[in-house]
């Protein structure tokens, strides 16, 4: 089980506590960083610790998780948790895991939810639910529910499609709630989850995030005693941070910082990576051109997890070439990565977690490191604002620290490769998708290709509908929304800004060529300074733009990704005025040789941020 680097440190006593149980769901340490912000401390721990171990927390939260509760492959718990004398809240899987243990029953949910729910509190004296509307927004992500409750609970809070969404047990001081009050999303959430934390189980504002520095210096220290540090340096933020962190704490002539150009930068980034660290007075950084490398590892490969595995396996390779090449004794040395959390709880990190895809910073070779205790990973266990904070904190410039966040492998997750070949479905073996998409007069298009999802903590691969209708975001987040609760072959939605022809495109020979990811850096540029002229840029969280491998009239179909998020585990698709999408963006892209551009309007969950 991973362990937050504050445990190093920090004995689990010394200040009020409440204990995160994690059932490997994409949500469990953001629980617990949430819980944080509030100011109380938490601690994580496998759900089938013994109860002794948990002596001394104010109270227990029992996170969500990727498989069914009545499933075979359900987590190990240990019963006996439940026997303890304090507050506990079940959250999603946690919360149908308690209603079964103590008599109740859960079962697959008629309407899959995921996505905004409407969240109606019944029970006004819920101290779980103080101070908070009777009506407002909530997230959900679930396929199954509870369908009986157990003895000596009741129902707090309802939504349209989910009978139990908050129920407690005010003898017991248990308490389940259905939606993810984790996430941003949840209007109300970080309340839900302060009334808990204070109201419930009495705990102190007593916890400090910004304390983390020395913390985490201290453990650095320690660490590294007589060793140096070789940090990759991807050029994102992550990285960064990581590198002057350890600069910082080290000092320049024990860190040792390499940045691998593999051909999938955006434009002109390995210049601005040295510019910027260069002006940080950072003159410990190589360089190394590893392009050709990088894309003929590739060639052939189509498959996003392969692609991502090979990327990984590539920067492995390429740093034992350059440790050999600048002569370094690789015992002298620890290898050092900017991971952060997502990085390892996607990759299926945790002991329950399922696997969304694989980080390159995830790959089998980088475990071995780990497992040899050669590899240091100062920010393994914060989120994307964390390590922004911590950047503000170590005197990074602003607009360095608070960049849009760019993938370890580059445009290499966002060139989707294909053999032009079709074998997905089509309407007609989708029947009730026409249907839908009739009753609620849409026009719309089943494109032949894939991407990556998250949907009840688990992965998906399946198709993306894109939505041909003219209408407010409003409207099309709506039937985002309900199409893919509604359809298992659809995990995202887009929409068509413009086009150069008639749809529906057809399919594009693309693979991982260097002419390709030229054709995309032009593109990625495009829009990303169409941002920066009308302002947007630090209005938008992250802007992922896709080369697809479709074709319009011949030519290839871009697709953006506008986000909003704070932590990379959730995040809204963000609404730019459509109007200047239209008039302004796409006609530069239509200049710049594409076919057709969509917009992708899914939030995450069910999608995740990048398409591969």
């Amino acid at each position: 089980m991973l362990v937050n680097p504050y445990f190093y440190i920090t004995p689990i006593m010394e200040t009020d506590t409440l204990a995160v149980l994690d059932f490997g769901g994409q949500y469990a340490h953001l629980i617990a960083n949430r819980i944080r912000r509030i100011g109380v401390f938490t601690r994580i721990f496998s759900p089938d610790s013994p109860a002794e171990t948990l002596n001394g927390v104010k109270g227990i939260v029992f996170s969500g998780g990727p498989t069914s509760v009545y499933g075979k492959d359900a987590p190990a718990f240990n019963k006996e948790i439940l026997n303890l004398k304090i507050p506990m809240l079940g959250i999603c899987y946690g919360h149908q895991l308690i209603a079964q243990c103590l008599g109740g029953k859960v079962s697959p949910g008629k309407i899959k939810e995921y996505g905004i729910a409407n969240l109606e509190i019944t029970d006004k004296e819920s101290l779980l639910l103080k101070n908070i509307p009777s009506k407002s927004r909530a997230w959900m992500s679930h396929g199954d529910q509870v369908s009986k409750l157990p003895d000596g609970f009741k129902i707090i809070a309802i939504t349209n499609d989910c009978e139990f969404a908050a129920v407690e047990n005010l003898e017991r001081k248990f308490y389940g709630i259905q939606f993810h009050p984790e996430v941003t999303h949840s209007e109300y959430g970080e309340k839900v989850l302060e009334n808990f934390a204070i109201n419930i189980c009495k705990c102190k504002k007593s916890w400090d995030v910004k304390s983390y520095l020395p913390q985490i210096s201290e453990k650095i220290i320690e660490t590294v005693a007589n060793k140096k540090v070789f940090l990759l340096v991807s050029g994102g933020v992550d990285s960064t941070v990581a590198f002057v962190l350890l600069n910082r704490i080290l000092g320049s002539e024990k860190v040792l910082g390499l940045h691998i150009d593999n051909g999938m930068m955006r434009l002109n980034e390995s210049r601005q990576v040295m510019d910027f660290l260069q002006k940080e007075g950072m003159n410990n950084l190589q360089v190394c051109d590893a392009s050709e490398d990088f894309l003929k590892a590739l060639q052939g490969i189509a498959e996003p997890e392969a692609k991502r595995k090979i990327i990984g396996d590539t920067f492995l390779k390429i740093k034992d070439r350059e440790m050999q090449r600048l002569s370094l004794n690789a015992e002298e040395w620890l290898i050092a990565q900017g991971t952060i959390y997502p990085d390892t709880i996607e990759s299926g990190g945790t002991k329950n977690a399922d696997v969304i895809k694989t980080h390159h910073n995830r790959v089998q070779g980088i475990l071995d490191l780990q497992e040899k205790g050669l590899l240091l990973e100062p920010l393994a266990d914060l989120y994307k604002d964390e390590v922004r904070y911590l950047g503000e904190e170590l005197g990074i410039p602003k607009e360095l620290v608070w960049r849009h966040p760019f993938p370890g492998p580059g445009l290499g997750v966002r060139l989707l490769c294909s053999d032009g070949k079709v074998t997905h479905k089509t309407f007609d073996e989708i029947p009730d998708l026409k249907n839908t998409l009739e009753t609620n007069s849409l026009k719309g298009t089943l494109l032949p290709i894939k991407s990556v999802g998250v949907q009840g903590d688990a992965r998906t691969y399946a198709q993306p509908l894109l939505i041909e209708s003219e209408l407010p975001w409003q409207i099309l987040e709506k039937h985002s929304t309900a199409i893919i609760n509604r359809f298992a072959e659809i995990n995202r939605l887009a929409w068509l800004v413009g086009r150069v022809a008639d749809l529906p495109p057809e399919p594009l020979e693309l693979h991982s060529e260097r002419a390709a990811f030229d054709q995309l850096r032009i593109f990625d540029n495009i829009c990303n300074n169409f941002l920066l002229e009308n302002n947007l840029y630090n209005k938008i969280w992250q802007m992922p733009v896709v080369l697809l491998p479709l074709k319009v009239a011949g030519k290839p179909c871009v697709l953006m990704r506008p986000v909003n998020s704070a932590e990379a585990m959730t995040a809204n698709f963000a609404k730019i005025d459509q109007e200047l999408l239209k008039n302004t963006l796409w006609p530069k892209l239509k200049e710049a040789g594409a076919g057709a551009l969509f917009y992708d309007i899914t939030h995450k969950p069910p999608a995740t941020i990048e398409w591969e």
